[in-house]
């Protein structure tokens, strides 16, 4: 074992297992820097510490915000419930499904929130929330794969943002350092409250 791999959040081999860096086959311009190397299927994989660093620097940016000013959005089923039990153990606001045009910019609406900092799952499928965030001009984190483009994304965590067991690992990931910081969990208090309950369901 490398270093680098033993100062990881995870064992090398869990990001891999749950697919964590496993991207697509087109390669956007703006991904070319997280990219490690090209499966001979053709899928582009990303670098995982990179990945492991930017979960860590991202729990410290959020912890700059209120938790109720986060806003987590996820549009993509796989997602959903990932995002959902994220907020709710960080105190963040989330919108899972579709979001509702106008819930950024529109105060007449029910469903408006004032959010400091926007959270995507994925850049493309949450486009509205994107475009809204931009016009607002809140700071934009986004979890992003090789296809994605960052135009608008400030702070990158590069992943596979379409599978299911990805998608559970990276937020259960940020959920945990999040709280590590406000010193509200160890990791051993972490693996135990929740090595059942809906997390593990998500994986």
């Amino acid at each position: 074992m490398s270093d680098e791999e033993a100062t990881l959040l995870i064992p090398f081999e869990d990001y891999e297992e749950n697919a964590v860096n496993i991207g697509t086959q087109q390669k956007s311009a703006d991904m070319k820097r997280f990219i490690e190397r090209v499966r001979e299927d053709g899928l582009y994989l990303l670098n995982v510490n990179i990945t492991d660093a930017r979960i860590r620097s991202i729990a410290a940016f959020l912890n700059n915000f209120d938790s109720p000013r986060i806003m987590v959005v996820s549009a993509r089923q796989y997602g959903q419930r990932p995002a959902r039990l994220f907020s709710e153990a960080i105190g963040a606001n989330s919108a899972v499904g579709r979001f509702i045009p106008g819930s950024l910019t529109n105060p007449v609406l029910r469903s408006y929130v004032e959010p400091d900092v926007l959270f995507v799952t994925d850049p493309a499928a949450d486009q509205q929330a994107l475009i809204e965030a931009v016009n607002s001009g809140l700071p934009i984190v986004g979890i992003v794969d090789a296809n994605n483009n960052l135009r608008n994304v400030d702070i990158a965590l590069p992943a596979n943002n379409k599978g299911r067991r990805s998608l559970a690992q990276i937020y259960w990931l940020l959920a945990r350092e999040v709280l590590k910081l406000r010193g509200k969990t160890t990791d051993e208090d972490w693996a135990k409250e929740q090595e059942l309950e809906e997390w593990q369901s998500t994986f």
